[in-house]
């Protein structure tokens, strides 16, 4: 079987790569924005620290210290770094994130207070919510935009970025 337009079916092929990843790669960083701000409004307030300390970070990321907790690729795997975005809560001031979020379980204290029981506090989930509330309309999104992109490719359309509003 012969195939009609060869080369230019292959150019078409060859320039999808790079257009679908520039129409993506905006999606991608809107998706972290929305799910940033929706976990600020849900993260509890006393000192701000907490709230300051959400972020997206893109690229390759690597925490400062161990209590900082994220969402980014399965299992903390990073893919392309121009196009991983990791959303992050917690820092050096507020290492206490993944405590609000998931709570503690009443216990019996160690160190300087040995022997007292600790009531434990409840959670105040503010991190996954927000990200489970968001990654459906954040996934239609990227793929929204890769699947234009690959459309305007084969049509022959080369104009504008190809993110998808």
């Amino acid at each position: 079987m012969a195939i009609r337009n060869r080369e230019r079916l292959l150019q078409k092929m060859r320039a999808l790569p790079d257009k679908v990843r520039a129409a993506v790669g905006p999606a991608i960083a809107q998706g972290a924005d929305e799910i940033v701000a929706l976990q600020k409004r849900l993260a509890p307030v006393k000192s701000g620290a907490l709230r300051k300390s959400i972020r997206a970070v893109k690229g390759t990321y690597t925490p400062e210290n161990a209590n900082v907790r994220g969402v980014g690729g399965p299992g903390g795997l990073v893919g392309d770094p121009d196009l991983s975005v990791h959303v992050v809560a917690g820092d050096a001031t507020a290492w206490y994130a993944r405590l609000v979020e998931f709570g503690t379980a009443p216990h019996i204290n160690q160190g300087r207070f040995a022997g007292t029981q600790n009531p434990g506090a409840r959670a105040e989930p503010y991190f996954y919510p927000a990200y489970r509330a968001l990654k459906k309309r954040t996934t239609a999104r990227i793929v929204r935009a890769g699947r234009k992109a690959a459309k305007d490719i084969a049509a022959g359309r080369t104009g504008g970025s190809g993110a998808a509003e």
